[in-house]
Parts: C-alpha cells; structure tokens; sequence
C-alpha cells in the first residue's frame, strides 16, 4: 500500500471514533503542557540570572587589575611579556616586589591573547561636583568608546562621550541623587524625591583636587596657618555634558547608575594639565614620593569570545603575572542549580506524559480489538504485515502530533498568563517562563515519538493477528 494510502486511513479510523481520539489527545495535549511548562519555568529563572549577572560585570568579561610577579623577568612567564612594564614600589630588583601595572604594553599583552576579543582599559578617579549649596562626591570612569559600548549603558538624554580631546561627562541615572547639602547633610531626592540638578541644563563645577580643596577649607579661617600662609582653592572647571542615562523604571537603580563615564584620553589629558607636577590621586609614586611620566589604568576587561574560554583566560592572565576575576564561577554554580530545577521540573511534566502514553496504548488496543475483522480482511487481500504495523503506527503518531501542537498552544498561553502575573506583581524579572523555539520543536517531535512507542506494542499485535481467526471473530 502507498504511504497515501496509510495516512488516509489512519485519518479516517480516527475521526470515525472522534470522542475517544479527543480524550487520548487531551491526555497528550496536558502531558505536553506540563513538561513544556515546567521545563519553561527553568529556562526562565536561568535567563533571569544570567541577565543578573551579565548586569554585574558581564558573562564573558575578564576584569585585569594590577598583580605581583611571582618570578623575574627573566622566567619563561615573563619572557613572554617583556614589554609590560614592571616596577617595584620601592625600587628594589628582588622578583617578590615587582609590581605588574597596567599601561599600554600590558593592553597589548591581554589583547593579543588567544580567544580574547577585545580589552578595554578604565581609569578610575573620584572628583567634587558643586551646585550651588549642594555637592557631591563623583565616581569618574574613563574608558574608551568599545569600553562604554560593552557596557550596555541605556542612554536617556544627549550621547555618550566621543573619542575627542575635549573632556565631557556621561552621567548615570542616579548621580544626582547624591547631591546633598554639607552644612545640614540633607538630600532632598531621598527626602522629596526630586533630583536637585539637571546635568542637560545646569552647570555644575568640578573640583578634581580634592587634597587641596579640603586643605583650604580647614585652612581658610586660620592665618597663617600651613607655613605662615593661606591654602588657595583649587580651580574649579566645567566640563560639558554628553549625555544622561536613562532611567530605569520604577526600579531606578543600574549597575552603572552611579558613575560619571568620559573619554580616557581626553580624561587623562584633563588629569595630566589639572596635577602638573603632582600625583594623581590613586596612581603610584616612586620612592621619592614622585608621581611616574605615564598614567597607569585602574583596571582592564578583557572580553572573551565565548564563555567556556573565559576561565582558561582569567587562569592565562594569572599566570602572567596580574590579577583577574570573573563571574564565570558563579556562572558555573547558577547553571548547576537551574539544571537541577529543570531536571525537577521536567520529570514532574514527564509523568503527565507517561499517563498520556498509557492512554494511547490503551486506545490503539481497543481499536485493534474493534476492528479485528477488517485486519483480517485486509491480510487475506495480501496486505502486507508492515503496512498493517505502519497503519496503526500512523493513527499513533497522529494523536501524538495533534497532541502536541496543542499542548504546545497551551504551554504559550500558560506562559504568558504566568509572565503577565509576574510583571502585575511588580517582578523585574523578565520573562519567569521562556520557551525557547528548539523548546517548542522539541515537545511537538517528542509527544509524536511518545505516541508511536505507545502505539508499538498494539501495532505488533495487529500485524500477528491470524487471518482466519481475524475473519472469524465476531
């Protein structure tokens, strides 16, 4: 018989028989949802948290910071990075004080590493920001434009800082929170919730030297005092606005909310004229207590091509010598727990779909009994045994994919009521059940699989039914 043939008849037996094909189906269509669902729910929380921690620093992003040698510069190690500067606190040549800091050549060094995409290097300072009675201490990061893109930074007003010789100044979303007033240490947004300064529209002054500013403070009313003079007050400067971040919500808070974001350069050009010939605050001095001709990074992320390479990078980096951190052990231990919750959850479905395939059995049974006679019929005509196998494999598969699919169009609207119910109750979380496309293909070729096994053993009976006691049977 052609396979035409098969499909037709398989159809046609199970329409005849419609309320018991609607009740096997059912069954499969709940034993579907259910695991779908289950399933989704794992799948979600597992997004959700690595949305988190992609917040936190990013699930490829090796962090580099400055790290002791363990061994001279001479040592294979070091052979490999001659060019990194290494220099010792003190000046001393023993190995165990070298001090590897991170310049230019040891942006070179981490970039040329194998699997890295890119580094991006940070220069972190903290600065005064003043507007009229109120004030606010400022966390600046110059970083480079690949530096800020990486960072997913949501931009609200204006754009971010360009790769230009003049400085400007990216706000996040929360900087002006932090404005308060020195004499009676109020902040009016936490007290009335209202921002005192608008960056795109206000002017704001700078203070970078905040050693000498403090200084004049406690030494303004006392002369004399300091060597028989009075302290001056350190310039103060405008630096134009780019940009603001955009808020967040009713949950204002961002990882980068409270940073002030520059261009590196154009920042160090700033740092380099502000503190002529003195040190800058948070780089090292030599022994003499002289600041160093170059600006050394606060950090460097290093961003790795994928995030099964990035642990064998951070432990590369170890070796030469710094220090590096990652998020990839909490990566680790969050997929082992959702893996978990998803094994749970998804055998919990799978016993609905166990009850779903018993069903079938049962019904491809009660059908072979009904229609013993036409079975033996049909071998008499000199059917062949297989085509009788593949006729009730077929009906099987049937109830299995119709099943499927719409236990799959449950499993969507399940989903979107438990999403919906999620966002109602003021949830962040996007998305608590996510069903992935391979998630959905996946259920619709299991539940016609299920239903063919199911439909094995009857379809075996079937086909070894003798013809005579087949036409026979009444």
């Amino acid at each position: 018989m052609r396979i035409l043939d098969l499909l037709r008849m398989s159809s046609s037996s199970l329409f005849k028989r419609k309320f018991r094909t609607v009740l096997t189906v059912l069954g499969v269509m709940i034993g579907t949802a259910s695991i779908v669902v289950m399933v989704s729910l794992g799948l979600g929380l597992n997004r959700a948290s690595m949305a988190e921690i992609e917040r936190y620093g990013g699930l490829t992003t090796v962090t580099v910071r400055e790290g002791r040698g363990g061994a001279s510069s001479s040592s294979g190690v070091y052979g490999v990075v001659g060019s990194v500067s290494v220099i010792g606190g003190s000046g001393s040549s023993s190995s165990s004080e070298e001090v590897m800091r991170l310049d230019d050549d040891a942006l070179a060094v981490l970039s040329g590493l194998e699997h890295v995409e890119s580094a991006a290097p940070s220069l972190r300072l903290s600065a005064l920001a003043k507007y009229g009675s109120y004030e606010c201490y400022l966390s600046i990061e110059g970083t480079t434009p690949e530096g800020m893109a990486n960072k997913n930074i949501q931009i609200g007003d204006g754009h971010l800082p360009e790769n230009s010789s003049e400085l400007e100044f990216f706000y996040g979303n929360m900087v002006a929170a932090d404005f308060y007033n020195p004499k009676t240490y109020d902040y009016p947004y936490y007290s009335n919730q209202e921002m005192v300064v608008d960056f795109m529209k206000d002017t704001v002054f700078i203070i970078f030297d905040m050693d000498a500013y403090w200084s004049s403070q406690g030494n303004q009313n006392v002369p004399g005092q300091d060597g028989g003079s009075v302290v001056q007050p350190p310039k103060k400067y405008i630096i134009p606005t780019a940009g603001v971040e955009k808020p967040n919500g009713e949950n204002e808070w961002s990882n980068n909310g409270y940073t002030v974001f520059c261009n590196l350069d154009a920042l160090e050009t700033t740092l380099k004229r502000v503190f002529r010939n003195k040190v800058i605050p948070g780089q090292p001095t030599t022994s003499t207590g002289k600041p160093y001709k170059d600006i050394y990074y606060s950090w460097i992320d290093v961003n790795v091509d994928d995030i099964e390479n990035v642990l064998a990078v951070q432990e590369q980096i170890q070796a030469l010598g710094y220090s590096a951190s990652s998020n990839i052990k909490w990566i680790e231990s969050t997929r082992q727990q959702y893996a978990n919750v998803q094994a749970m959850l998804g055998g919990i479905g799978a016993v609905a779909l166990l009850v779903a395939a018993i069903g079938i059995t049962n019904t491809m049974m009660m059908s072979i009994y009904e229609r013993t006679k036409e079975i033996g019929v049909m071998k008499v005509l000199g059917c062949d045994m297989r085509n009788i196998q593949t006729l009730f494999l077929i009906e099987a598969a049937y109830i299995g994919l119709i099943g499927g699919l719409v236990g799959l169009g449950a499993s969507y609207g399940i989903s979107a009521i438990i999403n919906h119910a999620v966002a109602a109750s003021g949830n962040t979380m996007e998305g608590l059940s996510y069903i992935p496309p391979w998630l959905a293909l996946a259920s619709v070729v299991f539940a016609v699989i299920i239903g063919m096994v199911a439909g094995f053993f009857p379809s075996r009976r079937a086909m070894k039914l003798s013809p005579l006691a087949a036409i026979r049977n009444e």
